[in-house]
């Protein structure tokens, strides 16, 4: 009985040693350094061009370098230089204000955008199509302290002119007018750059930008396009800008878009009758069977078109519509017509909101 007692405390205290020494060896090793707190730099910096702005857009960190989560950031500094690759941010151009990270929970799991627009001095601007300047960013911690310098981007320095001035629509029947005043010479062939005029629009209510059209710069200085793909009874905003176009060594060409005029808002009211149908001609049937008089006129090409009217009169009275509805081709079978006497005729062109053309020029016939 006391051998058994005394093998079973043996097997315990065996077990309890070598529970203490595996749970001794799991907690062993160097203690770690405490985190800098270094926010990892960014790598999806991105950067567009209008006029002379620089649009920089970016993901807020969430993370720092060893991996802990960022509770709260410092200014990010904005880093510009004429070198193909920055390799410090020297004195910054600007800041982004410090980002509010949210708590541990599941929305701080959603990235954060952040953007920064930086105004290019006018004397950095050229005509050089191989002139640019690079941009990075620097996010620092709340000491003050940053990791280095995120994935860099590569801004041309082409030179971008003012839009054009007096920009203005009207509403015509075979669209919208646009009209503005051109201050630029005509393009010089030899030079690798160029400048376009271009012309959007954008529905009423939506951020769609619609290409209305273009127009090489210096061409006149009164320049009129003509918007024909509009659809009816729409509201539009239109704006127009001064594209520079550069010449590179390998295509396609570089084109940086100037600043917009403002919004010329117009109501596309269809107000506006079709053509006028013309060479209308009246013949009437030979003897021997029913008589009539057939009509037949050139048709008219409005895209809107629904039909035509007819209108006939004898010598002395008033014109009267002969058909119930619009017709939908360009010929018409008078067979209401009696022996003895001379009918006029007329033909008008309706669309699909009811307006009416003026009358075509009048075609006669005398029945025998």
């Amino acid at each position: 009985m006391r051998r058994s007692t005394l093998k079973l405390f043996l097997a315990l205290g065996a077990a309890l040693i070598v529970t203490v020494m595996f749970t001794a060896c799991a907690t062993m090793g160097p203690p770690r350094p405490p985190s800098l707190e270094l926010p990892k730099p960014p790598s999806d910096l991105r950067a567009t061009r209008k006029g002379d702005r620089v649009i920089l857009t970016w993901t807020v960190p969430s993370v720092t370098t060893d991996r802990g989560t960022i509770r709260k950031l410092g200014p990010t500094r904005i880093c510009r230089g004429p070198e193909t690759k920055l390799t410090q941010c020297g004195a910054a151009v600007g800041e982004a204000a410090a980002q509010k990270i949210s708590g541990p929970t599941e929305s701080s799991k959603e990235k954060v955008a952040e953007s920064y627009a930086d105004s290019l001095p006018g004397q950095l601007e050229s005509d050089n199509p191989s002139d640019f300047i690079t941009y990075a960013l620097e996010v620092l911690n709340t000491n003050g302290r940053g990791a280095g310098l995120s994935n860099q981007v590569r801004v041309s320095l082409g030179r971008t002119l003012p839009p054009p001035r007096d920009f203005a629509a009207r509403v015509t029947g075979q669209g919208v007018v646009l009209t503005w005043t051109s201050d630029l010479p005509p393009e010089d062939s030899t030079k690798p750059v160029h400048w376009v005029y271009r012309v959007y629009r954008r529905p009423e209510g939506s951020s769609q930008q619609i290409l209305a059209g273009e127009v090489p710069t210096g061409s006149e200085r009164n320049v009129t396009l003509t918007d024909s793909s509009i659809e009816w009874e729409k509201a539009y905003e239109y704006r127009a800008e001064t594209v520079t176009v550069m010449a590179q060594e390998k295509p396609p060409a570089l084109e940086i878009e100037g600043d917009d005029t403002p919004e010329v808002k117009v109501f596309t009211d269809d107000v506006f009758p079709p053509a006028v149908p013309s060479g209308l001609q009246a013949v009437f049937s030979g003897p021997g069977q029913k008589i009539f008089i057939d009509l037949v006129w050139a048709p008219v090409t409005d895209v809107d078109l629904n039909g035509y009217n007819v209108y006939r009169h004898e010598d002395g009275t008033a014109a009267v519509k002969v058909n119930a509805g619009p017709l939908k081709t360009p010929a018409y079978r008078d067979a209401n017509v009696v022996s003895g006497r001379s009918y006029f005729y007329s033909v008008s062109a309706v669309d699909i909101r009811g307006n009416e053309s003026a009358r075509s020029e009048e075609a006669d016939e005398t029945v025998p």
